[in-house]
Order: structure tokens, then C-alpha cells, then sequence
């Protein structure tokens, strides 16, 4: 695995367990700050995944929704 795609996961994580929503059609700038405050809010990338893991187990077809969301905004 390459750093680049180690860091769009770690991104999309932390996107994914932010209060960010896809209805509020977020800027660039919108996105990072969500990232950087889900970031310090769950302790980094490892509390990051730790979240999104358990909201894949609990809610399964909504995450794969939510995840596809994160990753389009994150991939050019």
C-alpha cells in the first residue's frame, strides 16, 4: 500500500464519522476543517477508523452510502 492511498483512507474516515452531511453540498474548505475536527474529536486516524468500523457493523447499507459520498469528495 502507498502513502497516498494510506492517507485518502485515513481522510475518508475521518470524513465518514463527521458531522459533515452530503445535503449541506460542501466546499473544499468545508470538508477539510470536517476532517481536521473529527480528527482531534475521536484521536486521530486509529479513533477515526475504530468509528467508522463500528458504524459499518451497526448500519452496513447507510456507511456503504456515506463511504461513497467521502471518497467522491476526496478523489479528484
Amino acid at each position: 500500500m502507498t502513502t497516498p492511498t494510506v492517507s485518502l483512507a485515513r481522510r475518508a474516515e475521518a470524513l465518514f464519522v463527521s458531522a459533515l452531511q452530503p445535503s449541506e453540498q460542501p466546499s473544499a474548505s468545508d470538508v477539510r476543517r470536517a476532517i481536521a475536527t473529527s480528527l482531534r474529536a475521536y484521536g486521530g486516524p486509529s479513533g477515526c477508523a475504530a468509528r467508522c468500523a463500528a458504524e459499518f457493523g451497526d448500519h452496513p447499507d447507510e456507511s456503504a452510502n456515506r463511504m461513497r459520498w467521502a471518497l467522491h469528495l476526496l478523489t479528484p
